[in-house]
């Protein structure tokens, strides 16, 4: 292979399909890929996992192998039925670091054992918009200092498990009203603003992370281009300001914001211009051919003169030597602790007006749309209120349901309502209140970022997100038993 091809590849990250390594991935590691990164469709199971990854190392053994595993909301390992460990936004309400540092330990700790060497986590966004539709529950809070603290911990637990740590989404993807995987986010506020947002980033990377990944958003602030094709982002303010000497990964490069902008080829180009190092891609674009064009883009970019030599070298070096770093880490000796989520998880609960139910509930679930991140990841308390009480009810709705119906379903029984960041869909909002209207004694569960009560609720748990752990620490508390795993 040609040697400027070679280095190329060596910057990609692509994703694949299936659950065991394609012929092409191991053709192109061998030929010098970088890496790969997992998604749900690549996991069936962790023995699995395991056995897909000792396939990638048996190609090469500091193949860079990356997954977004957060916790909580986005899960991969465990999206057939949900995580095992509360995630951001439930650490940052008990707001114990000892805590969030051996809870991503066990995380850790979990994707060493199945041989991954890079967790796409964790999200160190201020989540200072409420409405922000991608970030909510995925951030430790809205108080930058305290989102700081909690990353710095996330980053040494993970790390400490022998797994590299990535925050995101630099430069801060917490004040923005629009997902950028649908469209292009553009961030307000002066420096004050941006100085509170980069706070979490900076405490990051003086505690050693490994990775930073690039938002696909413009700051004014601080340039016109989105910062992952920002040179004045991801070398003057990551490398010169910041003196983040790793692993800089892009998002997804198929993201709505670049695709549908400067577009695929030539984000990858601008985006290594820029100071970018990994090129992840392969959310749905997923084949040997999306390779080769990404390659090929990068080698061509060097041949006429737009993207320099020693650029696209120092960029798969850091590949490289972070592939090396996490195979010279792979046995730590951290042992998972699932009870240490669980019990995390019920240290998030707030409770107000709630007590155990004394018969067997109807439980109604208002079901917004997934968001793109998180994915269809089984959620909710009512499956598994059901599974300890055949006597239970559970209906759930994809729209606003009738209340008068829903009420009527309910009558003589307890009636628990269960919603996620209820302050972001107006339809579903108006429903509850309208069913709280009817019946003032229904318990509501908030399971996403607790941010608006329905109108004359009285009875408010909230989970702060939606993971099986927070999901098993409410029905806990509604059933008045306690489980153990």
């Amino acid at each position: 292979m040609d040697p400027l091809h070679r280095l190329a590849e060596g910057c990609l990250l692509p994703g694949f399909v299936g659950t065991r390594a394609p012929d092409w991935v191991l053709r192109r590691l061998d030929e010098g890929l970088g890496g790969v990164v997992l998604f749900a469709r690549n996991v069936a199971g962790p023995e699995q996992v395991a056995e897909l990854t000792t396939e990638l190392y048996a190609v090469r053994p500091e193949v860079l192998v990356g997954v977004d595993e957060e916790g909580g909301d986005v899960t991969r390992l465990e999206a057939a039925a949900g995580s095992s460990y509360p995630g951001n936004l439930a650490l940052g309400a008990v707001d114990d670091v000892d805590l969030t540092r051996a809870v991503a330990a066990s995380v850790g700790a979990e994707l060493a054992a199945a041989g991954i060497g890079l967790d796409l986590a964790p999200v160190a966004d201020v989540n200072t918009n409420p409405d922000n539709p991608v970030i909510g529950a995925r951030s430790f809070g809205a108080e930058p200092d305290l989102v700081a603290a909690h990353t710095v911990a996330f980053v040494l637990g993970l790390q400490s498990a022998g797994v590299a740590a990535c925050v995101k989404h630099f430069p801060g993807h917490g004040d923005t009203s629009v997902d950028s995987h649908l469209d292009l986010p553009v961030v307000a506020g002066g420096p004050e603003a941006l100085e509170a947002a980069l706070r979490p980033f900076r405490a990051a990377i003086d505690a050693g992370v490994r990775a930073v990944m690039t938002a696909h958003l413009v700051v004014p602030e601080l340039d016109a281009a989105p910062a992952t094709l920002s040179r004045a982002i991801l070398t003057g303010l990551l490398r010169e300001r910041l003196g983040f000497r790793g692993l800089a990964i892009t998002d997804g490069l198929e993201m709505a914001a670049i695709r549908n902008t400067v577009g695929l080829l030539d984000g990858a180009v601008g985006a290594l211009a820029a100071g970018a190092d990994a090129i992840c891609v392969g959310g749905g674009l997923a084949s040997p051919q999306v390779v080769e064009l990404f390659a090929g883009a990068l080698a061509g970019a060097v041949r006429d003169g737009s993207l320099h030599e020693e650029r696209l070298a120092e960029a798969a070096g850091r590949v490289a030597a972070t592939g090396r770093w996490a195979a010279e880490h792979r046995a730590s000796g951290v042992v998972p602790d699932r009870a240490l989520g669980l019990e995390a998880a019920r240290r998030a609960l707030r409770a107000s007006g709630v007590a155990p139910v004394a018969a067997a509930p109807v439980v109604v679930e208002l079901r917004p749309e997934a968001s793109i991140p998180a994915g269809a990841v089984p959620w909710g308390v009512g499956s598994i209120l059901a599974e300890r009480d055949p006597a239970v009810t559970v209906l759930r709705f994809e729209g606003a349901p009738d209340p008068a119906p829903v009420a009527a379903a309910a009558a003589g029984r307890p009636l628990v309502l269960v919603v996620r960041d209820l302050h972001r869909h107006a339809a579903l909002a108006a429903a509850a209140d309208a069913i709280v209207a009817r019946r003032p004694d229904t318990i509501v569960v908030e399971m996403g970022l607790p941010a608006r009560r329905p109108a004359g609720a009285t009875a408010v748990l909230d989970t702060h997100g939606a993971a099986r752990a927070s999901a098993v620490a409410a029905a806990d508390l509604l059933g008045g038993r306690k489980e153990t795993k």
